[in-house]
Order: structure tokens, then sequence, then C-alpha cells
């Protein structure tokens, strides 16, 4: 828009200074020849014939060049100029025909008609073409000056364009913004209703588990534990008996293999659940699982907790128990750690416990298993935080900070 505006107005000046020009030309062209002819009117009569054939070249070529003045001005005519203009080409005729009329005098009719002719004839016929040529240029300033309008005009809707471009692209901007935080806190608000799902359904799934482990490992107990000890009683009692003795070895091979069975499944069902942190609490199950580690992998577990930790909710001692249980598990299969330290405090409000071992560390930055995330979850689930501070070759230190109901 700008550049159309520019080329308009460049073209209007350029119209209005051609014209103007053409215009100029045209009454020099005017006043030069009513000199010429003055001067053929005037010059004596010795020269006559000399001065006839000068001034009468000179007059056709300034008539030829007027011609094609006006054809040229012609050819950028406003529609409000024509007729002006064809007065003034009307005018511009006669006063050459006029004009080429007195080369054809005799010499008596030059001296009768020279005065009244110029008097009469020419400076009125120049008056009035010089006064159409300054209505003609009146025309042309006036053309200029709607040029000039509607330039301006052309200024103020580009301005008007600008502004509602703007404002178009400001108020798309800003409804553009507001949409993106509508949708923006949507997702937030969808994202936080997701992620509490997620955080309920792994409750219970935790609490699932801990229910499937707790009532696998009391069948274990319970129901084959006692079918092993009934098989161990009656094979016992077949050897009493009078047998021969090849049927007393097999019967005490039933018995060491019973045994043997019982052992195991009481160690899988405690694995699974101790049945002491349901009944005595969280100390004794975890001494338990000191020892147990101890006689499976040689760690020496030093535990150091509280009498008062056996009065926390189920879930914080669960979440304690398994959180332990993992921790001393990825020393002895992970780290190679010899001694492990656990503490476990209950500080009124909230629960402190830490894991530390010597063992070779790694780095928390690369090692992310699904042990640690599920502790991460199980501390996260009740409003806590889990703090892992490890590094190669300086053993880790799992601590955490549980508040209580």
């Amino acid at each position: 828009m700008l550049d159309r505006v520019r080329t308009d107005d460049n073209r209007f000046r350029q119209t209005f200074v051609e014209r103007l020009g053409a215009l100029e030309q045209i009454r020099s062209q005017i006043y030069l020849s009513g000199t010429y002819v003055r001067d053929y009117l005037l010059s004596p009569d010795s020269a006559l014939a000399e001065q006839a054939g000068t001034q009468r070249a000179r007059l056709s070529g300034i008539e030829a060049e007027t011609r094609a003045l006006l054809g040229r001005y012609a050819a950028s005519l406003d529609p409000d100029e024509r007729e002006a203009f064809q007065a003034l080409r009307t005018e511009i005729d006669d006063y050459w025909h006029a004009l080429q009329s007195t080369f054809d005098w005799t010499s008596k009719q030059r001296d009768r008609l020279r005065f009244t002719f110029f008097y009469e004839q020419l400076v009125p016929r120049r008056t009035t073409m010089l006064q159409i040529a300054d209505a003609i240029e009146s025309i042309n300033q006036r053309g200029l000056m709607r040029a000039e309008d509607r330039f301006r005009a052309s200024a103020d809707n580009l301005r008007w364009s600008l502004r509602a471009t703007f404002g178009i692209a400001l108020l798309g901007g800003v409804l553009l913004a507001l949409g993106t935080i509508a949708l923006t806190l949507r997702l937030e608000r969808e994202n936080e209703r997701a992620r509490a799902d997620l955080e309920d359904l792994s409750a219970r799934l935790v609490r699932a588990q801990e229910d499937e482990r707790r009532s696998l490992a009391r069948e274990l107990h319970d129901e084959v534990g006692q079918s092993l000890s009934a098989i161990m009683m009656e094979a016992g009692n077949a050897e009493l008996a009078d047998t021969p003795p090849e049927v007393v070895e097999h019967v005490r091979s039933i018995a060491a293999t019973a045994e043997k069975t019982l052992n195991e499944v009481r160690n899988l069902a405690l694995l699974l659940r101790p049945s002491m942190l349901d009944d005595f609490g969280l100390v004794p199950a975890l001494n338990w699982q000191a020892r147990e580690m101890g006689k499976r992998n040689g760690l020496d577990v030093r535990l150091f907790a509280g009498d008062d930790c056996d009065d926390l909710p189920d879930e914080h001692k669960t979440c304690i128990y398994r959180l332990v249980q993992e921790a001393l598990n990825n020393a002895a299969r992970h780290s190679g750690a010899r001694t492990v330290q656990v503490n476990v405090k209950n500080a009124g409000d909230r629960v402190l416990f830490s894991v530390q071992d010597d063992g070779s560390g790694f780095d928390k930055r690369t090692v992310r298993g699904l042990g640690l995330l599920g502790m991460e979850e199980r501390v996260r689930r009740l409003g806590g935080n889990l703090r892992i501070d490890s590094a190669p070759g300086r053993g880790t230190a799992i601590s955490a900070e549980l508040p209580l109901p």
C-alpha cells in the first residue's frame, strides 16, 4: 500500500510538472510568434521581401512545436480540462491562421491594416489564449490538489490499515496467549488428576500386594507347614514301629526331606511377610531381617531403633520394613558392602530412618533401577521424601522422612 501511494504521488507530480512545462512553452511560443509578426509588420518596405520569408519560416517552426505540445498535453488530459483545452486549441488554430494571412498582404495592405491587425487581432487573440492557458493551469492546479487530497486519503487509509493490522495482530496474540494459558491450565488439571489416580492406583496395588503376601505367608505357614509337620510326625512313628531296616531308611529319608522342605517354606513365608511384623512389631521384624541377611550373605547389619517405633501405623511400619529390605538386598547384591547401619527414630510427628553401607556406591545420575523407584513411590505415597546420597567408591546412604498422621 505504501509503494502504491508513493507511486501514485510521484506519477501525479510528474504529470503536473509536464503539463505545467507544456503550458509555459505554449505561452512562450505565442509571445515569440507575436514578436515575430510585430517585427514583420513594422519592418521597412525595403526589407519586406527578406523579412517575409524569414518570419514565415520561423512562425512555421513555432506553429509545429506548439501543435506538438498541444498533442502531448492532450495525451494526459483530465475530463474537466477538455472544454477549456478545446477552446485553447481552437483559438490557437485561428491565431495561426490569422498570422499566416499577414504574409499574403501587399505593401499597401500592410501599411493600411497593420496597426488595426496588431491592436484588434493580434493582441486580443494573444490575450485570450493566455487567459485560456491560465484557466487550464488553474484546472491543472486543482487537479494536483485533488491528487494531493487522494494521496492524503491514501496515507490515512494506510495509517488506519496499519492500526487495524496491529490491533488485529495484538488481539490475536492476546487471544492466543489466553487460549494457550487456558489449555495449559486444563492440561495441568488433567495431569494432576491423572497423577492422583496413578498414586491412588499405586497405593491400592501396594496394599493388595501386602495383603496377598500376608495371606500367602499365612497359608504357607499354617497349611503347608502343618502338613509337612504331620508328615514328619508320621515318619517318626513309622520309624519307632517294628519295621524292616530297609523301610526305616526310606522313612528317615522322607522325614529329612520333609524337614528341609518345612524350613524352606517357613523361610519363604517370612520373606513374603514376616508374621512378627504383624504380631510383635517393626523392631523385631527388622532384627530378624538383619540376622537373615547376616546368615545368607555375611553382612554385618547393625540396627539402631527405639521401642517406640513399634507404635507406628501399619502403613508406616510396612513402608519402613520394605525400604530396609530393598536397601539390604541392594547392598548385598550390587555394592559388595560388608557393614550396613540401619537407624530408625520416632520423632513424635514424623519418622526418620536411614540405611548406610560401606560398599562401592554408584552414580545416581545414571543408575535408576526399579527398586529405587519403588522406594520413592512408597515414601511419596505417605507424604514423605526420600534422599539418596551415593558416589562411586564411597558407599551409599539412603534416608527418608515420613510424616505421622
